[in-house]
């Protein structure tokens, strides 16, 4: 929260499963576009949170299983845990607030009496969360029984059903929403209210960040009946809630259009990423196209013509260099030769790539450095590096694009190298 000095002109939050992440789309395209759209646009001055049902162990596992971008602020185990940044450092004042008439020792004793419950593994087991499947037809009936039987033990609890099979029982003050709630109160004490804030999502456990006042909400087309439901009973008449007619990422980005909050064309629907427009160019755009480019041309998917490498020269200035993350350093002209014989080399392949946490700061008149996190994936692989560029406007009025001097790479402790040859630029 302390990365930016002001309010946050934009703040998402959106749940994952089928609303950010598609999983039915093998491709990731919806993830894809939203990623080079926020990293284009917004990231630089706007806040990213996940809030998921997934225990910390289920969304570090959702990340490497799928090209997501890095939050600000995670969201998880259905809004019991909050924490912060690339190391995930913990709100104790959040696991205070849970604390209160919370007793999950009481609460597994009580539930174990419900044979129509079912356990889920140990990982969703959290400290203000105890997570399990029950039947559709009997959700209704334990709920009730069992919210009965918690209270008569003093506990002050909410039973969230969600998703056609989930059973979360957590503190009263728990919850997606509550966690929002609790964020903003903080935002709010710093004077750091967001601009704007968006909340997505797709199921049940999503239902109470619509609640919250204020906020501009989009279900995605795929939207569960269980949400569609509560939104028919309680924010059919508000104006600030869109049932979008596109799938997960992509209907957020629809409802960034639909609310006029923002920029929502991504990079990625543009025909021509070498084409200069003004309100494209910034320092982060130039670097979420630069890979979009350089992804199409191994992919096969633009011509194998000299009018690339034409556009590539352009940008690349003499005698700039670039050191790969295995530390070997060459001349940017050498790595688009080498380009040459590499188009098309990952057609028909699930080869895609993209940039996370794109920051440009600005260090002379017509200079940035900007730093960023690239990833490729290869199948079900991962690899990835932290990059330093450094870039400089073209002409004095800046609207002639950009020129890369220097490109320096280091593989990250992520998701470090796995094959040094197939990583080129």
């Amino acid at each position: 929260m302390e990365r930016l000095s002001s309010s946050a002109k934009f703040m998402i939050v959106s749940d994952l499963d089928h609303t950010m992440v598609d999983h039915h789309d093998p491709e990731n395209m919806s993830l894809l576009r939203f990623n080079a759209l926020w990293e284009s646009s917004y990231r630089h001055d706007s806040l990213l949170v996940f809030s998921t049902g997934r225990s910390p162990t289920l969304y570090k596992q959702l990340r490497k299983e799928k090209p997501m971008l890095t939050p600000d602020i995670t969201i998880m185990s259905v809004g019991t845990e909050i924490t912060y940044g690339n190391s995930m450092v913990p709100d104790g004042g959040w696991e205070e607030v849970l604390n209160q008439k919370w007793d999950r020792n009481i609460v597994k004793e009580e539930a174990s009496k419900f044979p129509e419950l079912t356990l889920q593994s140990e990982t969703e087991q959290r400290p203000h969360k105890v997570s399990f499947y029950v039947d559709k037809s009997k959700a209704q009936d334990v709920t009730k029984e069992l919210s009965e039987l918690l209270a008569q033990q003093g506990l002050d609890v909410k039973i969230i059903y969600s998703g056609g099979m989930d059973l979360d029982i957590l503190p009263q003050g728990a919850g997606k929403g509550q966690a929002l709630a609790y964020l903003l109160s903080k935002f709010k004490a710093e004077g750091k209210l967001p601009t704007n804030t968006l909340v997505c999502g797709d199921s049940g456990n999503d239902a109470e960040l619509f609640s919250i006042p204020d906020v501009y909400g989009v279900m995605v087309s795929n939207a569960q009946e269980e949400l569609l439901l509560w939104h028919a009973e309680n924010a059919k008449d508000n104006p600030k809630i869109i049932h979008a007619t596109e799938r997960c990422a992509s209907g957020i980005i629809q409802a960034i259009g639909h609310f006029g909050l923002g920029p929502n064309t991504s990079p990625r629907d543009e025909a021509d990423l070498s084409g200069c427009k003004k309100e494209n160019l910034s320092p982060s755009g130039e670097v979420v196209r630069f890979y979009l480019l350089h992804e199409k041309w191994r992919r096969g998917e633009i011509e194998n013509s000299e009018s690339y490498i034409t556009t590539l020269e352009a940008v690349c200035q003499l005698p700039g260099v670039f050191v790969h993350p295995s530390g070997v350093e060459q001349s940017f002209r050498e790595c688009i030769s080498a380009l040459k014989g590499n188009h098309g080399d990952q057609q028909g392949k699930q080869y895609r790539v993209w940039v996370d946490q794109v920051f440009p700061t600005k260090i002379g008149s017509d200079t940035w450095l900007v730093k960023f996190q690239k990833w490729e994936m290869h199948g079900e692989e991962q690899q990835s590096c932290l990059c330093s560029a450094v870039l400089v406007t073209k002409g004095a009025d800046g609207l002639d694009g950009w020129t890369w001097l220097h490109l320096h790479q280091t593989w990250s402790l992520v998701a470090g190298a796995k094959d040094h040859l197939t990583w080129l630029l």
